[in-house]
């Protein structure tokens, strides 16, 4: 079996100290079924599963057969969740791996609701169907919106049921990711207090994701600079799709710069910055515009971790953090005038243009305006109910707007190609995700699947994509839940 799926595992973390992890097998489950499998994901891992069963698929996606070369595990971490410290881990997860792909790239195969672990606490270690669906299909979606993600490979219904608020049927999600490190997993070695733990966890995520700041003088103080950059530009990704993450604790920051974790994740519709879609978020500590602020927040736990392989002098050390964590303000600030610079099609810098954006976002904040729908209709992309654009002070910001295009030194068509790579035309709505997700739950995947394959072409315009682009009637709230 192994042979014929072309599974090639090297597994680094399983050989670190067992402080860091636990050595355990998924549990075993009644009847597996195989719902959904990534054939694209698949390819570029360049795994083959031509002359496998459904059946075999199956059992191997539900952790009953584990594949030859594997090494399964539950990985330690902690994290800061809502702002509170707890040591935690893979409490419904085990790390199948590290599969190598003919080009030697690693990527971490993990099962998601496999069973019971040690870092469980009063957990069953077990997933609802309807949380792992909505992980793989929004992961997909950030994949294809181009902002770098973990990614579903499988789906698989165990056949059994788990207990909420009410039974639903389980399931087993394979994540695929560069790696499962966390800043939390800095944590977990950091409260340890043992440094010998920490020089090695360090040397082994340098050689792993960052080896190339190994000529540097100043290895640990070039990685926290290395971690802020690749935040900002995936928290700045973000925020151009309007993608609220939803539970941006420090065990769900990826080091290496990778959207980790869809619990109560959601796309913003009405543009609002306060907009919370978490049930539990009482306070919107997560809410879209505080997720530049939390990650700033994040990156500070992480430099306390490191402060003492900066420097042995611990307060030159701290000085040091300090300078690189203050300097996230300037260069988010930066990026993101950048990036909604490029949104509305300007290439070129203007001093001004702070100015017309912010008035852009008050306007639309002020009168409700969908945010998505909003760059599509100064694309000239036809969406439905576009009457509030006829605005009178939407109209004269618009005219602003053109005049401002005319600086720059790209002929229209330009500015228009400029914005169609960075704007999408259709995302996942949160009405439309809700609705395939109940059509799958009752046995018909169908709707899934179709919005699956719209969400594949997230910047193309073509027939059929009205009914995805459109807001939900219902004036309630939009809430989402974590799924634990």
């Amino acid at each position: 079996m192994n042979r014929n799926i072309n599974w090639n595992f090297d597994n680094s973390y399983s050989r670190l100290p067992n402080a860091f992890k636990e050595n355990i097998k998924p549990v075993s489950v009644k009847n597996p079924e195989l719902l959904l499998l990534n054939e694209k994901l698949a390819s570029d891992l360049n795994l083959n599963f031509e002359n496998i069963t459904k059946d075999e698929l199956s059992e191997i996606f539900a952790g009953n057969v584990l594949p030859k070369g594997s090494n399964s595990i539950a990985q330690a971490y902690a994290g800061h969740q809502f702002g509170h410290f707890t040591m935690l881990g893979d409490g419904r997860a085990t790390l199948l791996g590290e599969h190598l792909t003919n080009k030697k790239k690693r990527y971490d195969i993990q099962f998601k609701g496999s069973g019971k672990t040690s870092f469980s606490r009063n957990g069953d270690g077990r997933a609802a169907l309807g949380p792992m669906l909505r992980e793989y299909i929004i992961s997909e979606a950030i994949n294809y919106l181009n902002i770098p993600t973990t990614r579903g490979l499988a789906v698989v219904k165990t056949g059994e049921q788990v207990f909420r608020e009410i039974p639903l049927p389980g399931a087993i999600l394979t994540r695929v990711a560069s790696s499962h490190i966390r800043v939390g997993t800095f944590q977990y070695i950091a409260a340890r207090e043992h440094e010998s733990e920490l020089k090695i966890f360090f040397d082994y995520v340098i050689n792993r994701h960052y080896p190339h700041l190994k000529d540097f003088e100043n290895i640990a103080l070039e990685f926290l600079k290395a971690v802020l950059d690749k935040q900002i530009d995936l928290v700045v990704n973000w925020m151009r799709v309007s993608f609220v993450h939803g539970v941006m604790n420090t065990d769900n920051m990826s080091i290496s710069g990778e959207t980790i974790d869809y619990g109560p994740c959601a796309f913003m519709d009405t543009y609002d910055p306060q907009t919370v879609f978490s049930s539990i978020d009482k306070m919107g500590r997560y809410a879209y515009c505080n997720q530049p602020i939390i990650t700033k927040w994040n990156l500070a736990r992480l430099a306390e971790c490191l402060i003492p392989l900066i420097d042995t002098n611990q307060n030159k050390s701290i000085e040091l953090a300090t300078d690189i964590i203050n300097s996230f303000e300037k260069k988010y600030e930066e990026k993101w005038m950048e990036m909604m610079r490029h949104k509305l099609g300007l290439s070129i810098l203007d001093e001004k243009d702070k100015f017309l954006i912010l008035d852009l976002l008050t306007w639309m904040h002020q009168h409700k305006a969908d945010y998505t729908n909003t760059f599509c209709y100064l694309m000239n992309e036809k969406i439905q109910n576009d009457k509030i654009y006829t605005d009178y002070h939407f109209k004269i910001w618009k005219n602003r707007w053109q005049e401002r295009l005319k600086k720059e030194k790209n002929i229209q068509e330009k500015s228009i190609e400029l914005m169609k790579k960075n704007n999408p035309i259709v995302i996942p709505r949160n009405h439309k995700i809700e609705e395939v997700l109940k059509a799958a739950q009752e046995d018909n995947l169908k709707p899934y699947l179709r919005l699956l394959e719209i969400l594949k072409k997230p910047y193309s315009s073509r027939e059929g994509l009205r009914d995805y682009q459109t807001l939900s009637n219902s004036n309630e709230k939009y809430k989402t839940f974590c799924g634990t």
